[in-house]
């Protein structure tokens, strides 16, 4: 039985083109991993939970060592891909160590989605009759509405407003 070593090398995509260089790589017969997290996002005026890119523009993508380095000119022109990622003319390796952790985080991070908004957060309402006021987050109200304090004659008034209307404050 004769053993390979397998190498992970970092391969940078095109903006956006993470899972399509992903898609076309697995096609080609690759070994790629993407790191996803998931994040909710309004779409249509509803939270909804999407997987992003722990990385934007950056996949990875595991080669034997009879691979390595023979014939990066099918990777460099599949589509979504923009180059691989080197140090000088060598082709950056990453360590199986990250790339487990890695793994292990990802899969830790789908099932906890990043909100929106945090418990406690700072927000601007930027929409209806109390637009450009400053608020507090405190919570989802459905899937459409947030429960938000906002300041009124020194007293923190709950109030409920439409998701699409919050903005998030810089920290």
């Amino acid at each position: 039985m004769i053993h390979t070593e397998l190498n992970w090398y970092l391969i940078h995509t095109k903006p956006r083109a993470e899972r399509r260089a992903e898609e076309n790589l697995t096609r080609q017969g690759y070994k790629c991993f993407l790191p996803l997290f998931a994040a909710e996002k309004l779409h249509r005026g509803k939270r909804t939970v999407v997987f992003l890119p722990l990385f934007a523009r950056y996949l990875f993508l595991q080669l034997s060592a009879q691979q390595d380095g023979h014939n990066w000119g099918p990777i460099r022109s599949t589509l979504g891909v923009s180059r691989i990622v080197s140090f000088g003319s060598e082709p950056a390796k990453v360590s199986d160590g990250l790339i487990e952790v890695l793994q292990k985080q990802t899969f830790a991070l789908q099932d906890h989605p990043q909100a929106l908004f945090e418990p406690h957060q700072q927000v601007i309402i930027t929409k209806g009759p109390y637009n450009g006021l400053s608020a507090i987050y405190q919570m989802p109200d459905g899937e459409r509405r947030a429960m938000v304090l906002i300041d009124f004659l020194h007293k923190q008034v709950p109030l409920q407003v439409d998701l699409t209307s919050l903005v998030a404050l810089p920290n």
